[in-house]
């Protein structure tokens, strides 16, 4: 249900100031992000007291793709199953403010690809220096006062005036091959919202389908040649070139499979232990891998992914056992 402070129109009626974001973005964790869209989604599950964890199956089925890891996503079909979500394109043919307005006011959101030239919270990053596409998730937004309040990241922010103006396009005339921004909608009356021992049955029963359809064969096993491939280029390239490459690949995977850890813990406790360090030595290996290529030095990179290759086999084999 939607809630109102004054002109703030909000989803959820939290504040930035107070909110505190879900235990897959701890600060003790390997990976506190995974990637914009996977993050906006579990906060915004987890201001709406829901538990993000049950929809990270899919993180089983990651894949190397060629140039990349697979951008880990929860399929459409199970936020559906397991929160009642919907989550599907709309058209932004209007301002996109007052779309937000009167979305959340229905009690639905929309989330929008963003400039993080204007979102606050990129400080560290892109914030007033760098033109990056990012997805948001709006939470509240004040028409007359210039407010949005918006998940991004790890939590929940608030930007205003100049950058409101500036996220949204307002005030200024833009040449025609401006396009407008990605948007969906997110509807939360798609279903009933499972709870308790129903929502683990449900997520296990999902677990299963998607060990079910991981890659055929080993993936670490087809990223190591590519990286060897790569590795000269690396080499030869900026630091643009290695963060870019970085992010698409060891971060990827060893964000995913960080993800995939907890997914486990939360279902299935002691009993997936043996899964769970497995999943572990991938997430630490990538994190290795990622400090050898950030040296920009050559090195050997077969024996570390091997290790990659071999801690997989055995977390999909011990999974099996355990989600039978």
């Amino acid at each position: 249900m939607s809630a109102s402070t004054d002109r703030l129109v909000s989803l959820t009626g939290h504040d930035p100031a107070s909110y505190r974001s879900h235990s897959l973005h701890a600060p003790e964790r390997t990976y506190v992000e995974t990637n914009c869209y996977t993050d906006i989604l579990i906060e915004l599950l987890h201001a709406r007291d829901r538990e993000p964890l049950a929809a990270m199956g899919c993180a089983m089925r990651m894949d190397f793709e060629g140039d990349q890891w697979t951008f880990l996503k929860p399929s459409p079909e199970d936020m559906e199953l397991l929160f009642g979500v919907d989550v599907h394109e709309m058209q932004p043919y209007r301002p996109i403010p007052g779309q937000i307005a009167e979305q959340i006011a229905d009690g639905r959101t929309l989330i929008v690809e963003l400039d993080s030239w204007y979102l606050p919270d990129t400080a560290a990053t892109s914030y007033r220096t760098e033109h990056v596409k990012s997805s948001v998730a709006a939470d509240a937004i004040d028409l007359e006062g210039e407010r949005l309040r918006y998940f991004h990241a790890t939590g929940l922010y608030e930007l205003a005036g100049d950058d409101y103006r500036g996220v949204f396009r307002l005030g200024r005339e833009l040449s025609a091959d401006v396009l407008p921004p990605y948007t969906e909608l997110v509807r939360f009356d798609a279903g009933p919202a499972l709870r308790g021992e129903e929502l683990r049955k449900a997520a296990r029963s999902l677990l299963r389908v998607h060990l079910d359809r991981r890659p055929s064969t080993n993936p670490f096993t087809r990223f190591a040649a590519q990286l060897e491939r790569d590795l000269p280029r690396l080499l030869d390239g900026n630091a643009a070139d290695y963060h870019a490459y970085a992010f698409a690949t060891v971060r990827m995977a060893g964000s995913a499979f960080e993800v995939a850890c907890s997914h486990i813990d939360w279902l299935a406790g002691e009993n997936a232990a043996a899964a769970h360090d497995a999943l572990t030595r991938i997430v630490q290996g990538c994190k290795t891998l990622s400090f050898k290529l950030a040296r920009r030095r050559a090195f050997e990179p077969a024996p570390a992914v091997a290790e990659l290759a071999v801690a997989w086999d055995e977390a999909m084999t011990r999974l099996d056992d355990t989600i039978a």
